[in-house]
């Protein structure tokens, strides 16, 4: 990221449609990232991956169980971004209960890499997936980032330090936001 605006990138999201018949009512619909964080106040969350560990025993419901202190701050919408696709997305969500975070699938890791924060983690067999970090965004301008120590590839450890729900809500709170 050269400056602090968000990178654009095109998200392909799945959308309910009650008009739509069967077992299966819901349609694609692509977003982009004026679309997500155009005129709003973002606590954007990144992780690895859909039912990982981490991910799903502390990082994503952390954000959920934070939810209200978030809104109540000003902040319009916290969104749990991983290089997975919406249908991964939407099962894990919804197996964690989860009702307030959106669930953003980056399935082809565009926003991820123009982030700079694609990394290879095939020593675990997962491919290339989101580096773990949070960030609040006013207008699509990043205010500040937490990005986890030892960014690497094929890194050894899962670091979840800086990234968690009460970092986030600690910064907003000290910064008057």
């Amino acid at each position: 990221m050269i400056d602090n605006t968000l990178p654009n990138a095109c998200f392909r999201t799945r959308v309910r449609n009650d008009a739509l018949e069967g077992p299966n009512p819901f349609e694609w619909k692509a977003r982009d990232t004026a679309d997500i964080f155009g005129g709003r106040k973002v606590v954007l969350f990144a992780l690895p991956g859909a039912f990982t560990p981490t991910c799903s025993s502390t990082h994503l419901p952390g954000y959920e169980a934070a939810y209200d202190d978030f809104k109540a701050l000003g902040v319009d919408e916290v969104i749990c971004l991983s290089v997975n696709d919406a249908f991964s997305m939407y099962q894990w969500g919804k197996q964690l209960g989860i009702e307030k975070v959106f669930m953003l699938p980056d399935g082809n890791g565009e926003f991820t890499r123009k982030m700079g924060m694609l990394v290879d983690k095939s020593n675990l067999g997962f491919g290339y997936r989101s580096w773990r970090y949070s960030l609040y965004a006013d207008d699509g301008k990043v205010r500040t980032l937490f990005a986890e120590p030892g960014f690497s590839d094929n890194c050894d450890s899962d670091p979840f330090e800086v990234s968690d729900a009460q970092t986030m809500l600690n910064w907003l709170r000290e910064n008057g936001v």
